[in-house]
């Protein structure tokens, strides 16, 4: 099996950055701070049944209660009104953040229809990475049987890092299996 995603980084992943980046001191090296989960809701207007599920699949991926996020504005062409449940969300910190993460890239990830990498370029400019996944049936706590319907959630890594140089490095040292496009 994989050693634990947290050990690495305290013990491999700390000095291999601090090496590369000149950080004069170890609080300076950037970390994981959180994971956010989100799966959007839009056809929960017209099936309210959809939140229990999107509820459940989120819960057994993550391992811990999910609140739902509420529309703040009504807008009219989308037939949405203001505090409405449009999407059900998660954010893990701590032994479960590290745990989903090792989860994520060592099986998820991987279980991917023609898998070829994640995208690079999904930084915010601030080191923080977000993924969009298609289904959540990657998930080997997923039960295929159990489903009402395959839903795409999306995946905010937030970090410390100041650049998305230093974020990029920061989960490619992780195993983060970004798409070889040539650039390096």
């Amino acid at each position: 099996m994989f050693k634990p995603l947290e050990e690495t980084y305290k013990e491999e992943i700390t000095a291999t950055m601090q090496k590369e980046f000149g950080y004069p001191n170890v609080m300076m090296i950037p970390k994981i701070q959180k994971v956010v989960i989100n799966v959007g809701l839009g056809e929960a207007l017209d099936n309210a049944k959809a939140i229990e599920f999107a509820v459940r699949d989120i819960e057994q991926i993550t391992g811990q209660k999910a609140v739902l996020t509420k529309a703040k504005t009504s807008i009219a062409g989308f037939k949405l009104r203001e505090g409405r449940v449009i999407g059900v969300k998660v954010t893990l910190r701590g032994r479960k953040m590290w745990a989903f993460l090792q989860r994520l890239i060592h099986l998820a990830l991987p279980r991917t229809r023609d898998f070829q990498g994640v995208n690079g370029d999904a930084f915010d400019g601030r080191g923080n990475y977000t993924l969009g996944l298609p289904e959540q049936l990657i998930f080997p706590e997923i039960n295929y049987d159990k489903i009402d319907k395959v839903r795409g959630l999306s995946i905010s890594i937030v970090t410390s890092a100041q650049t998305d140089e230093e974020g990029h490095r920061l989960l490619a040292l992780m195993g983060m299996p970004f798409k070889h496009d040539g650039q390096g």
